[in-house]
């Protein structure tokens, strides 16, 4: 509790003290940086993220061995091997789409070489994955879309409704960017974080909204009474999720036998990183845009 009112402190005083021109300053130029990261990955690959298993196809083979990965790039030399990472105590190859005539070879090839290893071999149909990558991008589409109309009906007020929206936009291009920079994949567990990502940025900057709109007295007291209740709310979340990334990351260093929970992982990951950013858009950037609206005669009116 002494962390969370000493982090209030921090943002009332930065509050108090810039012009709502000033806090909007930065939060955007994030944004624009996150922007031209998705911008540069799309030109680079044809699509904003790394797509992953689920969404691009291929074949994903574990083997609990302990051959380096240069090891296994050289063994593996003849296949569409994408990357090698870790997986727990297991190490997992992640290969391209392939005709049939290769993937029997390669399925073959573990099979009978890596026998000791107990392979596990998963595969998704090229077609199947495109399908899926259009379901996931129209099911976060529609979700925005939805919680943009549902936050004007409640609103009623064009300048906080869109600050409300812009805000929750933010949020979910710069955790998109940081998918890009970290290397995480776009799987069906970061789809979930970021379908997740705007219910929560939605639910700070209602309570920041309504404390100003609806409640009277100084316009830096109610600000002040709102971040009170908000970081608390996404402090005990960050607490949260932190032991759920590091349980589902790093358990089997001290359980062997506890293997990684990679969708676990990565829903966690993409979440904090996002509410880091809901922090900033919420009480800069939503902040900074209530405030000027309101300061003006017909914003205190609406």
């Amino acid at each position: 509790m002494g962390n969370i009112k000493n982090l209030v402190s921090r943002f009332d005083t930065y509050i108090r003290t810039h012009k709502p021109e000033q806090l909007v300053i930065p939060p955007l130029i994030v944004l624009a940086l996150a922007l031209i990261v998705l911008g540069g990955m799309y030109v680079a690959t044809g699509s904003p993220v790394r797509l992953g298993f689920q969404f691009e196809g291929g074949t994903i083979v574990e083997l609990a061995t302990s051959d380096s990965h240069g090891d296994l790039r050289l063994a593996f030399a003849d296949y569409p091997l994408i990357v090698v990472s870790e997986s727990g105590n297991r190490r997992m190859l992640r290969f391209g789409p392939m005709d049939d005539d290769i993937e029997k070879s390669l399925i073959e090839k573990v099979n009978t070489e890596y026998e000791y290893a107990t392979p596990e071999i998963k595969q998704a149909d090229p077609v199947y994955a495109k399908a899926l990558q259009g379901q996931a991008i129209k099911a976060i589409v529609v979700s925005f879309c939805l919680m943009a109309i549902v936050v004007f009906l409640i609103f009623r007020t064009f300048v906080p409704s869109v600050a409300v929206v812009v805000s929750a936009f933010s949020d979910i291009v710069i955790a998109a960017a940081f998918i890009v920079i970290m290397g995480i994949e776009l799987s069906f567990g970061t789809v979930a974080a970021l379908l997740m990502l705007i219910g929560y940025s939605v639910d700070s900057d209602i309570l920041l909204t309504t404390r100003l709109l609806k409640r009277r007295g100084n316009l830096d007291d109610k600000v002040t009474s709102a971040m009170t209740t908000g970081l608390t709310m996404t402090g005990t979340t960050l607490a949260a999720l932190l032991m759920m990334y590091f349980v589902s990351t790093y358990s089997y260093l001290i359980i062997p036998s506890f293997p990684q929970i990679s969708i676990i992982s990565d829903i966690s990951a993409v979440l904090i990183f996002g509410l880091a950013a809901d922090l900033m858009n919420t009480w800069m950037l939503n902040t900074g845009i209530l405030k000027w609206h309101l300061s003006k005669p017909r914003g205190r009116r609406a």
